[in-house]
């Protein structure tokens, strides 16, 4: 390492050329980084999800959730394994130890649940498997409304507004909730039935026996050959009428003379309002490592082309969009990133009192910040709260290397030797082995982050290595382009004016107060080995009772509200609830919109319902987030027949299960 200095004091465009060429690769994958919230988390739990409609929760656990457990309990690397069974449907939770790669988990399970298909009851839905993945979570919702029927907002939703979203760079999926699916039904007369001894049985074969469309084969022409197709689709509502039950005594019994088919939906079994108004929800997933903001910025470019395009009474409003908090988490960062390296040059001019020194050290940090990205870049990581965090923390270290070699070449220059080249050489190989101490005494405590076990290491291995990798860069900053620079551009002025010398008397004074106090201490050894025992043993104390979350809580101006009825109520019992929510979120001013959903948890239980609640700016509202939640607990409390629970909107989501999608 004193060679290195040497070489690059003799050779500085070799110098320039190597912290170039880090700058240039830093600067290139800065515009290739994508934009995130947070760090992306793999939580090593799979997801198993089968129905079987009209089963009871019993007739699930037994028949269809036990042969899933059985074949998928082989699957190595199982920590926890639990199901959970109601009417119509089953689902199997399987936590993985956090060394097991939840992809190849994945897959064996997958293999697993193929295996047992054919022991599962006629009838049953196919299994679907699904990882936990924090990149599944939707990073923008939308909300269609408007003076309709949900099935017209659906179908709009569904054949519109989906299919021209899907479109939109970095758009990886497009589902919409809340709206009821078309269905054609069969309303048979039990009465006729009984007289014409036709079971229900006989009238759902005949119906999928005559509406399908099967190969015909190929036909011979000579030269040609033609593909035949029987054209079996039932292409209108009213023609499913015409079709042929049963037979008796050569007499066709049709679908009309048992019944009447109307177009209709399949049954409700969710809902959603709009500050209440019928509506349903498309949530935008990006695609997987995609830029999270321009993936929404595409979004809302489509919507505002949507919007002039649909009905008039049709409305289309963005409920939960990722990109605002982000921008807030982002600039707020930046702009301390910003003042932060200012003020550490600052600092620096105050204490060298002299520009050149001040450039020459302040250069260490743009160009430790600006390399550290081509790292990021090739670790896939995201412009994000934690990397953002971890460069903001980079200013006040990256700064201090190149001070310590330049104050020690600023001392030979001074006070030894005054030739520029060789007081560089003689003053960086001085401190070479304190700076290489100290820079890497800190990569031992920031490194070992990165190897931390569970969800908590995933967070902050970014941060770790993103720190870690800025450091080392700025001790080859230091032991390169700060020598070179010292030894070209740095002078030591013999004459100084007012100014310097009254930081000069300032400094003294200083410096004579440390010698007092040091003196004072040496004088009082015990008085100081108590208080510093003292302050060491209070640590355990104030430990023990300080608050702990995961992250801090913010005001985001907006939170959940989460509402259970009993098991067996209706969706109608379940909606009455739902307005008495929105009746006591009407109360309070503060609150500027409520999207309701019904149905859309797990296994779509209409037991079950949420409203997304938004609140004004914050420079619109004197009441934080944190105060109105536990006001709107007690109010809640006082709701009859239903359990309601306000919460924040988790940082981190958990898995999308396949059943909130359509």
């Amino acid at each position: 390492m004193q060679k290195l200095a040497e070489i690059c004091i003799q050779r500085p465009v070799f110098a320039a050329m190597i912290i170039l060429a880090l700058v240039v690769v830093g600067a290139d994958s800065y515009f290739k980084l994508g934009v995130d919230r947070f760090p992306s988390i793999d939580v090593p739990t799979i997801y198993i999800r089968t129905s079987l409609p009209g089963a009871s929760p019993e007739e699930m656990e037994a028949s269809v959730a036990q042969p899933i457990e059985e074949v998928v309990n082989r699957v190595e690397g199982i920590e926890q394994l639990r199901s959970v069974s109601r009417q119509g449907a089953a689902f199997i939770i399987l936590t993985f130890d956090l060394n097991r790669d939840i992809d190849a988990a994945a897959q064996d399970v997958r293999d697993r649940v193929q295996s047992v298909l054919r022991e599962l009851p006629p009838g049953t839905d196919p299994p679907t498997v699904n990882k936990s993945d924090s990149d599944s979570q939707p990073v923008m919702t939308i909300s269609l409304s408007g003076n309709r029927s949900q099935r017209e907002l659906a179908e709009i939703a569904d054949k519109r507004v989906k299919v021209e979203l899907e479109r939109s760079a970095g758009v990886g999926e497009v589902f919409i909730n809340g709206g009821p699916n078309r269905a054609i039904n069969v309303w048979a007369d039990a009465d006729r039935l009984a007289a014409y001894r036709i079971p229900i049985t006989q009238v759902q074969q005949a119906l999928v026996r005559q509406n399908a469309e099967l190969p015909g084969g190929n036909v011979d022409q000579g030269r040609r050959e033609l593909t035949l197709r029987t054209m079996g689709r039932v292409m209108k509502p009213e023609d499913f009428s015409e079709l042929v039950v049963s037979q008796i005594n050569g007499a066709p019994i049709r679908v009309k003379d048992i019944g009447y088919v109307t177009d209709g939906t399949k049954e409700q079994r969710s809902l959603a309002r709009l500050n209440g108004v019928p509506s349903v929800s498309l949530g935008i997933i990006r695609q997987s490592g995609s830029n999270t903001v321009a993936v929404i910025e595409e979004v809302k470019k489509k919507l505002d082309r949507l919007e002039q395009q649909l009905p008039a009474d049709i409305h289309l409003e963005v409920i939960q969009d990722q990109s605002r908090y982000i921008y807030n988490a982002l600039h707020e960062i930046n702009v301390h990133l910003v003042l932060g390296s200012i003020l550490a040059c600052l600092v620096v001019l105050l204490f060298m009192r002299s520009w050149r020194s001040t450039v020459i050290a302040g250069v260490a940090i743009p160009t430790s910040v600006v390399a550290t990205f081509g790292l990021m870049r090739a670790l896939d990581f995201t412009l994000n709260s934690v990397t953002m965090l971890a460069l903001v923390l980079m200013v006040g270290i990256v700064i201090d290397d190149a001070i310590v070699v330049l104050e020690n070449i600023f001392r030979h220059r001074e006070e030894l030797d005054p030739d520029p080249v060789s007081a560089a050489v003689n003053g960086s190989n001085e401190v070479v082995f304190a700076v290489m101490a100290a820079t890497l005494s800190l990569v031992c405590i920031f490194a070992p982050v990165a190897f931390i076990s569970g969800i908590i290491g995933q967070f902050f291995r970014s941060f770790a290595l993103v720190v870690t990798f800025g450091v080392l860069v700025s001790l080859f900053v230091s032991l390169t382009l700060t020598p070179m620079l010292c030894a070209r551009y740095l002078k030591v002025e013999k004459q100084h004016g007012p100014i310097y010398r009254f930081f000069d008397r300032v400094f003294e004074g200083l410096d004579a107060l440390y010698v007092h106090l040091l003196e004072a201490a040496l004088t009082h050894r015990l008085w100081v080995l108590l208080a510093t025992l003292a302050v060491v043993g209070s640590s355990a104390f104030f430990f023990a009772n300080v608050g702990k979350a995961f992250a801090p809580e913010q005001d985001e101006g907006r939170f959940l509200v989460s509402l259970r009825t009993p098991l067996g109520s209706s969706i109608d019992y379940t909606d009455s609830k739902l307005k008495e929510v929105e009746a006591i979120l009407d109360r309070h001013p503060e609150v500027r919109s409520e999207f309701a959903l019904i149905g859309l948890g797990t296994a779509g239980q209409v037991n079950q319902g949420t409203v997304v609640v938004r609140m004004a700016p914050r420079e619109e509202r004197t009441v934080r987030q944190q105060d109105i939640i536990p006001l709107l607990r007690k109010e809640f409390a006082q709701i009859a027949g239903a359990r309601v629970f306000a919460a924040p909107y988790p940082m981190v989501q958990g898995q999308r299960r396949s059943e909130e999608r359509r």
